[in-house]
């Protein structure tokens, strides 16, 4: 992200984002890649948009016996705020925040996604 700082552009980072490193079904990263091609956005930015759907229904429905075998480790950035919601709720289901994820894919919003030139952003 940039900053507007006495009339210069100061390139910085975004403190709002934090890495963050898990598992996720390679099958399904697959297809958030594609569809982030074709949404000229980022994976992760798909990710938030459904995890913010889930938590806003605030109820999940997940079948432990039916988790992926193909996960792979994924190393991305997220909202600081969204991921620690995430880890409450992920802890409050009794559940991984890795089937979390996995499971807010089924709820990406296309209409609320942030594209690839946000974190190029002026502030």
């Amino acid at each position: 992200m940039w900053k507007l700082l006495n009339g210069r552009l100061i390139q910085t980072t975004d403190i709002s984002r934090i890495k963050f490193r898990t598992n996720i079904s390679k099958s399904i990263l697959e297809k958030l890649y594609e569809l982030a091609n074709e949404n000229d956005t980022y994976p992760n930015y798909l990710i938030e948009s459904g995890l913010k759907n889930v938590l806003t229904q605030g109820v999940i429905h997940y079948n432990k016996n039916s988790r992926p075998k193909d996960r792979v480790q994924y190393k991305t950035t997220y909202d600081k705020e969204l991921l620690e919601r995430v880890k409450s709720f992920a802890k409050e289901h009794h559940l991984y925040i890795n089937d979390v994820l996995e499971y807010s894919t089924n709820y990406i919003n296309l209409e609320d996604i942030k594209n690839t030139s946000y974190k190029h952003r002026i502030e």
